[in-house]
């Protein structure tokens, strides 16, 4: 892994995701990058500036997130970690989007409000993002915070392989961690159910650097039993892998994202099968 991208409107949840990001890139020593993207009809309609200055405010812009940027590597607790930035015209999605294509970044950080109740600007943008981009996403909500021994629950249906370099990025994660064990939840809606050995094995297979714990929860939906989970074992990061159908799908899909993001106030690491 060598680059960490932290989307950034300049809010408190990507301020608390900066943060975030930075405290991890000291752990897996990696460079962070902090990239804004600038609304495509800002300054036209700003008293101060009109479309004759235009590239002056985009630089104004540009200079902010700098001076942002700043403020948190300029402590001396960062002092290791390499920071860049860079500010383009465009939405949040494409902006994120061509410097994903156009650099090597293996993991995108993002903020959002939690459990707060209040979507934001952040959380359509995190829930955009983890439909369409094709690394590994971290949603930070407001009120997650860093540890550096966390806990690390794993959720699946047993029937999706994430990417091989979303993969090697939860590995990089539980070495860097040095985590002893790591959580995997399957949550049982049916009558019948049984322990899915060849599931099972494939995962350990998988992630070879700790030891599996394979739950297997009786619950009503899969919502409800992770976040239950989530709670009753002081989970810090949930992995989740983003597929097209079953457990994960309906966690991650169009109409219930948003519910899932506005109730954690853990990280959330979307992966992609």
């Amino acid at each position: 892994m060598k680059k960490i991208l932290v989307a950034t409107d300049f809010s408190a949840c990507a301020s608390n995701a900066m943060e975030y990001a930075l405290d991890l890139a000291k752990v897996l020593k990696v460079d962070v990058h902090a990239i804004h993207a600038i609304g495509s009809f800002e300054g036209l309609f700003n008293n101060t500036y009109n479309a004759l200055y235009i590239e002056d405010y985009y630089n104004s812009k540009r200079q902010a997130l700098q001076s942002w940027a700043g403020t948190f590597s300029s402590q001396i607790k960062y002092a290791d970690v390499p920071v860049t930035t860079s500010a383009e015209v465009g939405s949040v999605s494409g902006v994120i989007g061509k410097y994903i294509e156009t650099n090597p970044v293996e993991m995108l950080v993002m903020g959002t409000m939690g459990s707060s109740g209040i979507a934001g600007l952040f959380g359509s943008n995190a829930s955009s993002m983890v439909e369409r981009t094709k690394i590994p996403t971290l949603i930070i909500p407001l009120g997650s915070k860093f540890s550096v021994k966390p806990i690390i629950t794993l959720a699946t249906d047993f029937s999706s392989t994430p990417l091989a370099d979303d993969i090697n990025a939860l590995n990089e994660l539980v070495k860097a961690f040095g985590s002893p064990k790591m959580n995997v939840v399957n949550i049982v809606e049916g009558a019948e159910w049984k322990t899915n050995e060849k599931g099972e094995a494939t995962l350990r297979a998988l992630i070879p650097h700790t030891t599996l714990d394979f739950k297997y929860l009786k619950e009503d939906g899969p919502i409800e039993g992770i976040m239950n989970f989530i709670a009753s074992s002081e989970t810090d990061i949930v992995c989740l892998v983003k597929r097209h159908h079953g457990l994960v799908y309906r966690l991650f899909n169009t109409s219930t994202v948003n519910k899932v993001l506005s109730r954690s106030i853990k990280a959330i690491l979307v992966l992609h099968e």
